[in-house]
């Protein structure tokens, strides 16, 4: 009989695996949250902050820039699901072989493609292209597109495609850093800002990244993802991922892990070691940013989420902010004009609860001082709250 997980209990293990129940580590900082979530989602680049921030309950910009951009404990780069993320520099390898390196390839045919298409040019020109702007890089030590555009012109090359025009240098760019032969460092502006200046990898780290066997590195994948997320369903892995439903299950053998039985009657997967309960965690509340590795954890999400995905989500499924409380989503918060964190609850909640969140809100309106944080992807909730007088709920 195979054993059983039931709601309660995942909703018990999210909440300590997470880092969102009970007092936080002595010592613990940035790259410790990012390796307790896998990676961080970095396409808006807010999320990073306040994500760190949400486990770390401090306010901790230069912090993580400094983990970012001086230590480099942590690494901004594309990865599952043609996702931009921070993960820990020792786990960025593995991202790379087991998700970046296939998405390179593929993106780099469809590049060529186009360029045919439009009538620029063809492998040929594409990998002279690379080559130069790679080169000028080097030279530079570090250096914008626009500065990489003024030393390789064909960046400035127009793409014309039915649905509009773009120029070839962000492709480039974008290929160069999917196959981790250039990352991206500071941001041209504040840490709000997701515009960066680009440096050869290998200068940025020291040293080139090492190139593991994609299945070894799919299945290290797998087993972190367990360890944090699982259980999960063999679609929730697949979603993550991003890979076919072959290197999923292939993964999920390699790891040995055991399938398990889900409230609502679903199958899902932990590690062989992760079958017997956790105890459960003293009441907590969390108000999570758009994109928070939690919310995007699971493409399954009722057991948590419930009713609610119509109010915090856009129409192509990205997360908005969110308010947490023991395991599942109770409401939204977002940045009205007075400042602060404005808070919607979607359900009745006890005043204990509320009283809570009030407080979780008050520290985060305290550490944003006066910022406002516009999330990348709308949601209604949030642009509801954005245009509110005050942030009180």
């Amino acid at each position: 009989m195979k054993p059983h997980i039931d709601t309660a209990q995942r909703r018990a293990r999210l909440a300590w695996r997470h880092g969102l129940a009970g007092p936080v580590t002595a010592g613990h900082g940035p790259a410790d949250v990012a390796t307790g979530l896998v990676a961080l989602h970095a396409t808006d680049a807010a999320t990073v902050h306040l994500s760190i921030a949400a486990r770390l309950h401090t306010p901790l910009v230069e912090g993580v820039e400094h983990a970012l951009y001086q230590d480099r404990t942590l690494l901004r780069m594309l990865g599952m699901r043609r996702t931009m993320f921070v993960v820990p520099v020792g786990f960025a390898p593995v991202v790379q072989a087991a998700a970046t390196r296939a998405i390179a390839a593929a993106q780099r045919q469809l590049l060529v493609k186009q360029l045919r298409e439009c009538g620029v040019g063809d492998a040929d020109w594409l990998a002279e292209v690379e080559a130069s702007t790679y080169a000028a890089l080097v030279a530079r030590g570090s250096a914008t597109a626009a500065q990489l555009a003024a030393d390789e012109p064909r960046l400035r090359t127009e793409l014309a495609f039915p649905q509009g025009s773009q120029y070839a240098t962000s492709r480039v760019l974008f290929l160069l850093s999917a196959d981790g032969r250039i990352v991206r460092g500071r941001p041209v502006g504040s840490w709000l800002s997701s515009q960066y200046v680009w440096s050869p990898a290998a200068a940025w780290l020291g040293a080139d990244l090492p190139e593991p066997d994609p299945a070894a590195a799919r299945a290290e994948l797998v087993r972190a993802w367990l360890a944090r997320y699982g259980p999960g369903t063999l679609a929730d892995l697949k979603w993550w991922t991003g890979w076919t439903v072959t290197h999923t299950r292939a993964a999920l053998r390699a790891v040995e892990a055991v399938e398990v039985t889900l409230d609502g009657g679903d199958s899902g997967w932990v590690l062989p070691d992760d079958v017997d309960p956790v105890e459960a965690p003293p009441p907590w509340v969390a108000l999570l940013p758009g994109l928070d590795p939690t919310m995007m954890g699971w493409v399954s999400r009722e057991w948590y989420l419930g009713e609610h995905a119509p109010e915090l989500f856009d129409r192509t499924g990205n997360a908005g902010p969110t308010v947490w409380s023991d395991g599942r989503v109770i409401g939204g918060w977002g940045c009205p004009p007075a400042g602060g964190a404005a808070v919607e609850l979607l359900e009745d909640v006890p005043a204990p609860v509320r009283a809570a969140v009030a407080a979780a809100a008050g520290e985060l309106s305290g550490w944003l001082d006066g910022v406002r944080v516009t999330p990348r992807f709308r949601t209604p909730l949030e642009k509801r709250l954005a245009g509110a007088p005050s942030a009180a709920f």
